[in-house]
Order: C-alpha cells, then sequence, then structure tokens
C-alpha cells in the first residue's frame, strides 16, 4: 500500500499551500482522464466501488479489499484507499490483521498500520485544518480529489485548460463550495481562484454563483473562526468580483449585508478586513456604486477601517478610497459622514497631540499656546459629534434603533450624544450650525498641525486630502440649506391641509423660510484652502493633488479668479501657492532624477521655493506668479565685482529654469506664458501690526477721519473691512515689475484674547518661511506698519546673525507707517494696568524705552549708514479712538508720537489729520502716503536692478 506515502505527500503540500508557497506536488501534464476522474468525483461526491472477484493481481494482494481510488502518472496508484467489509484487527508487532468495529473508519486503520508515530502526527497537524478530519470518514474520495484537482491547477496553465475544458459549466467547483467537507471547501477556493486568475481561460458562466457561494463560505467559516478558510475564500471571492460584471451586480444586490457580518465578526483579524476592504473597493468604486443607504450601513465599518488600531495601509487606503467615491456619489446626503469623518479625524490626532505636548513642554508660551490649541479642539470635537447625531435624527424616519447609521453613531465621539436621540425631544441643530461646527473642525485641525509636521503627514493618511477636496469643490451646505428653506416653504402648505381636513384653525407659522441661516460655506472653503496650502509642501500630497486633473484646474481656475462665486482674496493666494508648491517640487523632482541634485543657494535653502499659510501672494492670476527656478532674477548690490559676476551667472540661468518649469507646468493645465520681460525684479513685502491682517491693514477705510473701534482689542477689526485693497489694486498697476507678498501672523494686545508669541518668535518663525519662500533672492523691500516694522527689523537682525547673508544684502528697502521705534504709548497703559489687562508678550516688548528697541534700530542704522538699505517713514498726527462710549464719547490717545515713529535716519512724512490706523490706507492714488512710498519703490528699482 502506498497509504502512508500519500498521507505524507498530502500533508507537506498542505503547509505548502496554506503558506501561499504554492509549490504544486503534482505533474503539471496530467492526463486528461485523471483529471476527469477527479471533475467527476468532486461532482458525483463518491467513486464506484471497484466490483469483482478476489484476485490476486489486485492493489490489496487479493485479499479481497475494494480499491477507491483516482490513477495518476500513467497508471501509477497516486491516491488510492482501499475498504472491505471484513473485520480487521491491527497488530504492529506482525503485522496480523486485528478485529475493529464496523464504526472504524477504514482509513484510520491503514493509517494506524502502515504509518509511524511520528508520521500520524505530522498528518494529525497538517496545516490545512479539516482535511485529517475529513479522511477519517468512511467517504474520502471527494477530499482527494479535490485536493489533486487544486494540485493540477497549481502545477501548469496546461492542466488549468484541461480543467476548465472539463468543467465548462462550472459545476464541479461550485459542488466543491457546497461541499459538506471544510478541505473540499478550501481546496475548492484555491481551483476557483487559480482558474480565474489565468486570463487566458474563458471566464465560466457560472462566476456569479461561485462569488455567492464564496462569500457565504468565507462568512461561515468566520461565524466559526476559522480564518484560514475565510481568507482562502475571499482570495477567490476578490478575482471573481474583479473580473465579472455579472459577478459584482449580484454581490451588490444580495451579498453586502453578508459582508457586513463578516467584516464585525473579524475586526481583529487583519488579513481578513484587507480582504474584505478590498472586494468593497472593488464593487464600488468600478460601474457599481453603493446605493446611500448602503454607504450609510457601511460607513460605521469603513471609518473604523480607517482609524483602527488593527488596520493596515492596504485597510486604511481601500476604506478611504470608498468613502471618497461615497462624497461624491452622494453630495449633501453623504454630509453626516463626511462630518463623522472629520469629528473622527479630530479626536484621532487629539490623543497625538495631547501626547507631543506632555513630551515637549520646554517653551512656556508656545506650550500655553499649544494647550490652548488642544482645548478649543476638544469643544470642537464634541459639537462635530453632535452635529453628526443631530443630522442624522433630522433625517430619521423610523426608529433610531434601526437608522442606516446605527453602526456610525455607535462609535465612540458619537455614543453618548447618540443615547440622547432616543429619548425625547433631542436638542435639533440646523444645517448652518452642522456647518459652522464643520468650520470649526477645519480650524482646530489646522491650528494644531499648522507647525508639527508628524501631525500633518498623519491627517494626511486619515484622508484628510479627500474633506477637503470636498470642501473646495463642492457646495454640499450650501444644497443642504436650500433643501432646508424648500422644505420649510412646503410646511404650512401641510400644515394648512392637515387643519382644512380636521376643522381646525392652523397654527402660526413657526417655520418661515426666511429664518433658515446660510451657512459659513466661504468661510470653510477658505480654510480648508489654508490647511491644504499647509499640507502641499509634503511630497505626497503634492502627488495627490498633481494626479487629479479636475483638482489642478479648480486650482488655476480659483487663482485666476475665473469661479465667480469666489471672490475670497485669501482663497484665491492659497489656490496659487498650493499650485506652485505642486509644481516647482514635482518639476525640481524630475530634474534631480534626470541631472542630479543641485547645489542650494548659499543659505543652505532649497532652490524651489515653498509657500504655506502665512504668506499672502497678491494678484496670483499675474503672469510673473511662475515656478522660479535657482536665484531668479537675484541682482546683489554693487558691493564688490565678485559679487557682479555672481549676480550676472544667476541672471542667466535664471531664464533657462523658469522655462523649463513653465513647460511641465502645462500638464497640470497651468497657464504659463511668460516672456523674460516678465520675470519680476523686485520683491515687495507687506507686515501688518498689532491685531491686524494680511489684507485688512491695507485697505481703504470708509470713513478715515473717524476710525470705529469697539474695544481696545478691535483696534483693527473693522476699519479695514471694506475699500480698495491698494497694494493689489493700485501699487501692483503703478509698479508691475515687483512680486507682492503679504504675511500673516498672530498678535494680541491682551492675554484675554488668547496667548501669542514674543516679538523673537514671530520674527524667527517669519524668516524661516519668507526664506523657504525663496524671499531673499532677488531684491527686496518690507513696507511695513506699527508693529510689523519691529518685526522686520528683528527678521534681520537674527538673518545677519545666522549668516543669512541673501536676505540681509538683498533687503534694500524698508518703509515704516507709524512704526514704534522707540515704544508706544497704548503698549505703557496696559502694562501699568497689567491686573486688568493682563498684557500680552509682545506689548511689553513696546513699552517706551525698551532696551531691545533700542538694541534694533542701532542695527537698522548701521545699516543704512553702509548704505546697505533705504529707509522711508510715515508720522501719524491725530489721536486715535480706542475705547469709545455712549453718546459719542470715546478714549482717544496718541499711540505712536512723532519721536518715536522716525528713527532717527532716512527719510520721514508727516501725515495731516491721520491717525495710527489709517496711516497706512491712502484715500487715493495721490494721498502722500501712497506718492511716496511709489517715488521710494522706484527709486530703489533704479539703484538696484
Amino acid at each position: 500500500m502506498l497509504v502512508a506515502a500519500i498521507m505524507d505527500i498530502v500533508t507537506s503540500n498542505c503547509e505548502c499551500v496554506e503558506k501561499e508557497s504554492f509549490k504544486p506536488w503534482l505533474p503539471g501534464n496530467a492526463e486528461m482522464r485523471d483529471i476527469a476522474a477527479a471533475v467527476q468525483v468532486i461532482e458525483e461526491g463518491d467513486m464506484h466501488l471497484d466490483e469483482g472477484e478476489r484476485n490476486d493481481d489486485d492493489d490489496d494482494g487479493g485479499r479481497g479489499m475494494k480499491g477507491i481510488g483516482i490513477k495518476i502518472l500513467e497508471g501509477t496508484t497516486a491516491i488510492g484507499l482501499s475498504r472491505t467489509t471484513e473485520h480487521m484487527t491491527l497488530d504492529h508487532s506482525n503485522d496480523t490483521p486485528s478485529e475493529l468495529d464496523m464504526d472504524t473508519p477504514r482509513t484510520l486503520a491503514l493509517m494506524n498500520k502502515h504509518g509511524s508515530s511520528v508520521e500520524q502526527a505530522n498528518l494529525s497537524a497538517a496545516v490545512v485544518p479539516g482535511l485529517w478530519d475529513d479522511l477519517h470518514s468512511q467517504h474520502v474520495a471527494v477530499p482527494f480529489a479535490a485536493w489533486a484537482l487544486a494540485n493540477w491547477a497549481m502545477a501548469s496553465e496546461i492542466n488549468r485548460t484541461h480543467i476548465e475544458e472539463l468543467d465548462q459549466d462550472g459545476e464541479a467547483v461550485m459542488c466543491a463550495l457546497l461541499a459538506p467537507e471544510r478541505s473540499v471547501k478550501w481546496h475548492g477556493s484555491l481551483v476557483a481562484r487559480l482558474l480565474l486568475e489565468d486570463h487566458n481561460l474563458p471566464l465560466s458562466d457560472s462566476v456569479s454563483d461561485w462569488a455567492s457561494s464564496l462569500l457565504s463560505t468565507a462568512s461561515h467559516a468566520s461565524k466559526n473562526e476559522d480564518i484560514s478558510l475565510s481568507q482562502m475564500a475571499l482570495s477567490a471571492f476578490i478575482v471573481a468580483v474583479e473580473r465579472s460584471h455579472q459577478a459584482r451586480r449580484t454581490v451588490m444586490e444580495k451579498g453586502l449585508e453578508l459582508m457586513r457580518v463578516t467584516a464585525k465578526r473579524t475586526s481583529k483579524h487583519q488579513q481578513v478586513q484587507e480582504a474584505l476592504a478590498k472586494a468593497l473597493e472593488l464593487l464600488s468604486t468600478e460601474d457599481s456604486h453603493l446605493s446611500i443607504e448602503e454607504s450609510q450601513k457601511w460607513c460605521g465599518i469603513l471609518l473604523s477601517w480607517v482609524f483602527g488600531k488593527y488596520s493596515s495601509n492596504e485597510i486604511r487606503s481601500s476604506a478611504i478610497r470608498i468613502l471618497s467615491c461615497i462624497l461624491e456619489d452622494h453630495g449633501p446626503s453623504s454630509v453626516p459622514i463626511s462630518q463623522g469623518w472629520l469629528a473622527l479625524l479630530l479626536n484621532d490626532i487629539l490623543v497625538s497631540s495631547k501626547a507631543s505636548s506632555v513630551k515637549e513642554g520646554i517653551d512656556k508660551v508656545k506650550t500655553q499656546i499649544d494647550q490652548s490649541n488642544i482645548l478649543s479642539a476638544g469643544q470642537t470635537a464634541n459639537q462635530l459629534a453632535v452635529g453628526v447625531v443631530s443630522m442624522a435624527g433630522n433625517w430619521l424616519t423610523g426608529s433610531v434603533d434601526t437608522s442606516p447609521l446605527a453602526d456610525l453613531l455607535s462609535l465612540d465621539p458619537f455614543a453618548g450624544p447618540y443615547k440622547n436621540l432616543k429619548k425625547d425631544n433631542p436638542p435639533k441643530l440646523d444645517v448652518s450650525d452642522s456647518a459652522l461646527a464643520t468650520l470649526k473642525g477645519i480650524k482646530a485641525l489646522t491650528g494644531i498641525c499648522a507647525e508639527d509636521s508628524l501631525l500633518q503627514d498623519k491627517i494626511t493618511d486619515l484622508g484628510l486630502l479627500c474633506l477637503l477636496r470636498r470642501c473646495l469643490l463642492r457646495d454640499d451646505y450650501e444644497k443642504l440649506a436650500a433643501i432646508e428653506a424648500y422644505d420649510a416653504s412646503r410646511a404650512p402648505e401641510a400644515q394648512e391641509r392637515v387643519s382644512s381636513t380636521e376643522g381646525e384653525v392652523s397654527p402660526s407659522n413657526t417655520n418661515n423660510p426666511s429664518s433658515v441661516r446660510v451657512p459659513p460655506t466661504a468661510h470653510i472653503r477658505r480654510h480648508a484652502a489654508r490647511l491644504l496650502a499647509i499640507l502641499s509642501l509634503l511630497p505626497k500630497v503634492q502627488k495627490v493633488i498633481a494626479a487629479d486633473e479636475a483638482w489642478c484646474k479648480w486650482l488655476e481656475d480659483c487663482a485666476d479668479g475665473k469661479i465667480s462665486s469666489i471672490n475670497d482674496l485669501k482663497i484665491r493666494s492659497y489656490a496659487r501657492a498650493i499650485l506652485l508648491n505642486v509644481i516647482c517640487h514635482q518639476q525640481i523632482g524630475i530634474d534631480s532624477i534626470n541631472s542630479g541634485p543641485e547645489n542650494g543657494s548659499r543659505d543652505g535653502t532649497s532652490i524651489c521655493p515653498s509657500y504655506d499659510d502665512m504668506i499672502f501672494l497678491i494678484n496670483p492670476e499675474r503672469p510673473h506668479w511662475k515656478c522660479p527656478g535657482k536665484d531668479q532674477s537675484s541682482v546683489q548690490k554693487d558691493k564688490s565685482s565678485s559679487n557682479e559676476v555672481d549676480t550676472t551667472n544667476s541672471d542667466s540661468t535664471a531664464v533657462t529654469q523658469v522655462s523649463d518649469v513653465a513647460d511641465s507646468s502645462k500638464s497640470f493645465n497651468v497657464s504659463n506664458n511668460d516672456s523674460d520681460s516678465e520675470i519680476p525684479q523686485m520683491d515687495i513685502v507687506f507686515v501688518h501690526g498689532l491685531r491686524g491682517g494680511p489684507y485688512k491693514t491695507w485697505r481703504i477705510a470708509e470713513d478715515k477721519s473717524s476710525t470705529k473701534s469697539g474695544l481696545v482689542e478691535k483696534i483693527d477689526e473693522e476699519a479695514g473691512k471694506l475699500g480698495t485693497f491698494w497694494p493689489g489694486e493700485w501699487l501692483s498697476a503703478d509698479f508691475p515689475q515687483a512680486r507682492l507678498f503679504s504675511l500673516k501672523y498672530k498678535t494680541n494686545l491682551t492675554q484675554w484674547s488668547g496667548a501669542s508669541l514674543p516679538l523673537q518668535e514671530v520674527s524667527s518663525m517669519l524668516l524661516k518661511k519668507l526664506v523657504a519662500a525663496g524671499i531673499g533672492s532677488r531684491p527686496v523691500v518690507f513696507v511695513t506698519h506699527s508693529l510689523g516694522g519691529l518685526v522686520v527689523k528683528q527678521m534681520l537682525f537674527k538673518a545677519k546673525a545666522e549668516n543669512m547673508d541673501d536676505l540681509v544684502n538683498n533687503t534694500v528697502g524698508v518703509v515704516f507707517y507709524s512704526c514704534p521705534h522707540f515704544g508706544s504709548k497704548l503698549a505703557d497703559m496696559p502694562w501699568r494696568m497689567g491686573l486688568v489687562l493682563r498684557p500680552a508678550p509682545t506689548i511689553g516688548e513696546l513699552r517706551s524705552g525698551s532696551p531691545r528697541l533700542v538694541q534694533l534700530n542701532d542695527f537698522l542704522r548701521r545699516l543704512h549708514k553702509r548704505q546697505m538699505l533705504q529707509v522711508l517713514s510715515f508720522c501719524e498726527t491725530k489721536v486715535t479712538p480706542i475705547v469709545e462710549g455712549y453718546g459719542g464719547w470715546a478714549f482717544r490717545m496718541e499711540i505712536v508720537p512723532i519721536e518715536s515713529a522716525y528713527p532717527g535716519f532716512g527719510e520721514l512724512v508727516v501725515l495731516e489729520s491721520t491717525d495710527h490706523i489709517n496711516s497706512c490706507k491712502p484715500l487715493s492714488r495721490s494721498d502722500p502716503s501712497y506718492t511716496e512710498t511709489l517715488e521710494f519703490l522706484r527709486k530703489l528699482k533704479a539703484q538696484y536692478t
């Protein structure tokens, strides 16, 4: 008998298959009759016994045993067992038969007789669970046939072709999948997978039935915690839905619930979850898509895959792609899903940021800011969770427990509000409240991650880009508000019909459509663009945006002002900055591959500028906003002949690199058709002051003679809401040879409105961002207001100390509007009343006679004396209202007197009838505050370019 040897082969083969080494143990040129026999056995469920008389030539030695087996390898018995109606006794010492009970499986008796204890141990420890158990039964033919068929299928393409020819209707595979034996299901799944993976074979008409059976097998196996069988069945299931449109349609109609059940049962088994995620991705992202109800049912599992601790990168990627399709397919109806995604993301980041904050905790002020951001983010996360549950409750038509979103609402951040939803009269939130929670969520994420590259990387991996893309390119909340207004307008009609039917007087209209609030969609879009600008410095984000043609087209149209619904200058600046980050870094990567790495600038900075959210590009539609090459148009001042030579060389290479990048950017649908004459010759950087902003500080007030301000914290809040943004509308036209930038940084007058960094930290942060953006590679002029002048002086001081010579040497001029060079009376007041006003750290540095201010002014004086830069100063002459009272009463003061506004060198312009806030807001193009600045810039251009 060859049974023991055959069983060794089976066991070894099972181990190989289970470990996916796929080493077949049967030949690759099997005979058709052998494969046909195996197919017949599987279809019929057994083998016909060889009836006949005793014959000494039989395989059993003429002992009257009836053979059951498959003849392969040209007649050699490779799989064969025998059984007889006679009783046998086993005697291991003399091999004499002994009687066994009739119920004892003949297979077991043969194994005991011909196999050693070691062999039996190996057999019982076979890696494929169930095969040994199946062989203990009297019906052993089908398990062996399934095993043989799987081995033949693995062995060669010829064998697979024969199997397909002999089983064209797929009946044998289907019988194997439906067989009661576990090993038959396992090997049947493997055969199905191998046949489906062979694209040279015609696709069987039974593939959709296979897919259903495979999914049923996987689900049943998961119920029994048979993970190995579940994995094998799902691996074949994936190929089935990948290749067959009919299989996808069948599963979408009947199998999604079974997939969800399996996913919940195997939440801790990564490989099964990967298979389910891959299968669902194939089902929902190809020609079929999930309905809104199915999307809601799946979103809890999908978001668990995104944030789960057992999730691999493959699971997370599949889940994110599926969720992205759901948001695209169902738009406003998917808002609870997208908002739930944002809430979970914010909660996850909060955990990481808290741990990071505890570890760092060195800088007291920075720690205070981080803790403030974390506290605010925690409150926002709760608001988001309430918003998700409330919106789900608004759309609920039946029982709370039967809601399609029940799985989502059972997750941690929503569980508490979800319990309240089941109570009577839960709080209702409208679309505007939900949109406001989303806005706060995006702002909270930005505040936490803005300066933390690790957290930026993490939120990118958790799918934030899908949410940001949705916020930018679509108007889901506006559409929901329109639906809400329509429903409100129809409500009175419905009430009137009901009242007339019942003979009652209709109640007063409480659902007035005019009472529906407009959601802050524009603000959501602005802060989404801001966060995307920060993330666009990451290479992985650049690749995603570059590959998305629709997104690039939207960014280009937005930057060019071609989207009528977007007039926000900040959004347009962010859009251009994102495109520059993406295009330039992608091109630099290509160039580095083709020609090797290039040297950076003398400051050690990258040859590719990087723009983040604190640097705004004025007039981003202008043609000079290209991806500049290394030291593009850099013109060093006439300090030595060597500098002149270096400058000439850098000029000649700059034009070539700009042209190269312009060519490359065409693949992103970005129009770059500049000529060399349009290359900007100078950079002008606007820096606002205390409580100012990158745009509002430079807008012309409606009434320059009287600045309205409610409290001391809002000195520049209302004055710049409306009016002309003169740098973008006037200066860019009158001085087109320059790129215009505007900086943003956080400042507070007191600590009541939040923590802010001291002057040194603010300047260091801005300096780093300016250098990264390539500012300083050509002549640069800073135009500053109030505290902004001190920020620039501190930046230049630090740049000199750290040998950032490009920025220091190329700074050719500074314009100071009401800069407190020697301190401000406004800073003296809260400092004296510190217990009441709690002055911010920056305010303490603005006190009159501050040694730090004197040191910075002496530094700038030396630069001016060496003719390295020119200075133009403006001085206010009118008191500024600080706190207004009833009856027109107001507390007014002179914030920066002339003795502090003039640094002691350079030109000074005294502005008549102009207060502190409006000193940088010219009334017209003939106003001295504009004409003097324009003339100053023209002189610098003539001198240094």
